[in-house]
């Protein structure tokens, strides 16, 4: 029952903190479909073009718009000493990095998850690809989630550069692009394609939160 009650006052003051920092989501949902709409200028507008890339251009651009909210994933917590009180409170690092990413993908990825039917409209996409988009990204933001934990740990370590962060997710999230934008646009092998996906959620799901845990760990002993 103390477990509960700690996971209900961690997910309370995140909702806070995301509520608190709301004009950060917005304005990551604004840079998203501006770039939707540079794409759509630079490449014109030919709907069979578009429908043709519009997957994978919507796809790099959440990715993109994503990662603009790594630099806080756990920069505040550290700066602040909450993980050392959530810590000394009875959560484990391995734990609170769970938590973390749980808490990640619903104040950040889902408002995206959202928005992608009407960014899909302007890219011209049939409600057939555009449910596919959907559990895609479903699967893939989660991924997404995953990294972001690992990059910005590691990031805990690396005060002067922010960037890496950004990198190392883009980097990693290369097949999780490739198989979900197989995956929208397949008319075939769609269960195969998901089954790599899920295969690709549940190793980052098993090697993020220790992975990220060593980083704090490290982190808080070199502060």
């Amino acid at each position: 029952m103390q477990l509960i009650n700690k996971i209900i006052i961690f997910f309370v003051k995140e909702f806070k903190i995301s509520i608190k920092n709301l004009s950060d989501l917005f304005t990551n949902i604004v840079f998203f479909f501006l770039s939707i709409f540079i794409f759509i200028f630079s490449i014109g507008p030919d709907k069979q073009v578009l429908s043709t890339f519009g997957i994978g251009i919507l796809w790099a651009l959440l990715l993109l718009s994503s990662t603009l909210s790594l630099k806080k994933y756990y920069h505040d917590d550290f700066n602040n000493g909450s993980l050392i009180i959530m810590h000394m409170g009875g959560l484990s690092y391995e734990f609170i990095a769970i938590l973390k990413i749980i808490s990640h993908f619903i104040f950040v990825q889902l408002p995206f998850l959202i928005t992608i039917p009407i960014a899909s409209l302007f890219v011209n996409l049939p409600y057939s690809k555009i449910i596919l988009l959907l559990i895609s990204f479903f699967i893939g933001s989660l991924v997404l989630s995953c990294l972001g934990s690992i990059a910005a740990s590691m990031n805990l370590l690396n005060k002067r550069n922010f960037t890496l962060s950004s990198l190392i997710v883009m980097v990693f999230s290369i097949p999780v692009i490739i198989f979900s934008v197989g995956l929208a646009q397949s008319q075939e092998n769609i269960l195969s394609l998901l089954n790599i996906l899920f295969a690709i959620l549940l190793i980052f799901i098993s090697i993020s939160p220790w992975t990220s845990a060593v980083c704090i760990r490290l982190a808080l002993a070199n502060s």
